[in-house]
């Protein structure tokens, strides 16, 4: 926590008791876990072992996000918990849904503080009951580096295995991407199913995925991770479709030394994933068609980019009603949704939500939905929104920024917005506030600081930048109703004998139309 001086600080927000009490209580929380030792370390489910990327405001919704009807259809179907797969009674039939996954947690901590590794854990518990799983329990242990074979090391992963066996968990959650073998080697010893990160995020954004763009991007994702880790049962993926066995052939058609089922299986992976590219860059003009009719008229585009469940949708909504889905759940909106707004001056701009990002996000995603990333690297801004309650916000900007420099997006302007101010801690806000000197302190929730923020995308936008005097005769009313388009401000307005003079401000583009109207007089 920053300590400021006396003489040159900022004078801090009178606090109450209570919050006072509730600093005091986090700093010894932190010192008591900062305290604690050893190579391995187990993740809780406690009150402390809260997925700290989740909420946890009681109101996940205001007035601005309307009636939320997608949300409703999303919980339309709900896995169940202490259902058996094995049925005792075929009456259940009726009545079983989904299988609630049971899981267990491994991290490794290389690098960084213990407090980090735990954050990426209880972020990766985020993402595993947003997925649709019940998190049991977790391990981190202290590595510099993964085991090649095994990920965890021959040692490690016995332990791992008596965790599984102790909770009753069916699959095993590793917090980096596993290579194959590393894979394979895990679950030889766990004997239950292991995922990484990146198959647990790509199954979300199954998922969460509606439009048809969104929903071949991510099979395109998905794909591309499958393809290198394709396995079988035993012999069956080395089976042969052809070839003969000795002097006597298998008939027609059928001679040669024909290709192992992996090799058809990965065949038909890369012709699928040829036609998905080939749909994906179908409907890139449809896109760019709409992002050139604004820029023909030139209104001004900003897009909300920043870390998944910092609040842009909330966001989106309480600048624009736009009612898209709001849900305390990682990646809860993919679909890029676009509405148009205004600034307190009457200037109209374009507001653009975005895909969230993580730590760590997939490759493979990153170049599956970089044409819907596109829309953050033609913006004439960014909003950068940040979880100001969250325990690493910086992590969080760090992260954000590291994917907007893959899209080339890192020269437009940037705003960063502190969301979640209610719930933040006024300490982080003040830290927050002296790293990043462009910034705006909102609530999404309460409405706190949309008005400042409006005034700073107000100034932050490009406007028009050229001054005429115009005198527009009477009988061309056309030209006075073309200079109430959001390409041109108005200055002041006057009927004249001749006309109507107007001092306007308008952009370069517009003002060769204008010029037999000036008048220099």
């Amino acid at each position: 926590m920053t300590t400021h001086n006396g003489a040159s600080a900022t004078p801090e927000p009178e606090m109450g008791p209570d919050e006072i009490q509730a600093v005091i209580d986090r700093i010894l929380a932190k010192d008591s876990a900062s305290s604690s030792s050893g190579s391995q370390r187990r993740f809780g489910s406690g009150p402390g072992g809260r997925a700290q990327a989740l909420s946890d405001l009681d109101e996940e919704h205001t007035g601005y996000d309307g009636e939320q009807q997608d949300r409703e259809e999303r919980r339309a179907l709900r896995r169940v918990a202490g259902l058996s797969t094995e049925l005792e009674d075929v009456t259940e039939v009726e009545y079983r849904q989904l299988r609630l996954e049971r899981v267990v947690l491994a991290g490794i901590w290389g690098e960084g503080t213990v407090d980090d590794a735990e954050n990426s854990l209880r972020e990766l518990a985020a993402l595993a009951e947003t997925a649709g799983s019940e998190v049991l329990d977790g391990i981190i242990q202290r590595r510099l580096k993964p085991d090649p074979g095994t990920f965890l090391g021959a040692g490690k992963a016995e332990e791992l295995k008596n965790i599984v066996m102790a909770t009753g968990a069916d699959t095993v959650v590793v917090d980096s991407e596993l290579a194959p073998s590393q894979r394979r080697g895990l679950e030889d010893i766990v004997k239950v199913k292991v995922i990484d990160r990146t198959a647990l995020i790509l199954d979300i954004f199954a998922q969460h995925a509606k439009s048809r763009e969104g929903k071949a991007q991510v099979e395109l994702a998905q794909l591309e991770y499958l393809l290198p880790r394709l396995r079988g049962w035993g012999d069956s993926m080395s089976r042969q479709a052809g070839g003969q066995v000795g002097g006597a052939g298998a008939g027609m058609g059928s001679r040669g030394p024909g290709e192992t089922k992996i090799e058809l299986d990965r065949r038909k992976i890369r012709t699928r994933m040829a036609k998905l590219r080939r749909e994906i860059a179908g409907m890139k003009p449809a896109r760019e068609t709409k992002r050139a009719n604004r820029r023909r008229h030139e209104v001004p585009s900003v897009a909300i980019a920043g870390y998944t469940n910092a609040g842009k949708s909330s966001l989106l909504n309480r600048l624009t009603d736009a009612g898209v889905l709001v849900e305390n759940a990682l990646f809860a909106t993919l679909d890029p949704t676009i509405r148009r707004a205004q600034t307190p001056d009457g200037l109209e701009f374009t507001l653009a939500d975005t895909v969230g990002f993580v730590r760590s996000l997939p490759t493979q995603l990153v170049e599956a939905f970089r044409s819907t990333l596109e829309e953050v690297a033609d913006a004439d801004l960014i909003l950068h929104v940040v979880d100001a309650s969250h325990p690493d916000p910086e992590g969080q900007i760090t992260a954000v920024r590291d994917v907007l420099t893959e899209v080339d997006a890192r020269k437009v302007p940037e705003i960063v917005v502190l969301n979640k101010a209610d719930a933040a801690d006024p300490f982080v806000l003040e830290r927050l506030r002296q790293r990043e000197p462009r910034h705006a302190i909102v609530s999404a929730r309460t409405g706190q600081g949309i008005e400042e923020l409006l005034e700073l995308i107000s100034q932050s936008i490009p406007r028009p930048s050229v001054k005429l005097t115009l005198l527009v005769p009477y009988q061309r009313g056309d030209i006075v109703s073309r200079l109430h388009q959001p390409d041109a401000e108005i200055l002041g307005l006057e009927h004249v004998e001749d006309g109507t003079r107007v001092d306007v401000m308008v952009r370069e583009g517009l003002a060769a139309e204008l010029e037999p109207f000036v008048t220099h007089g």
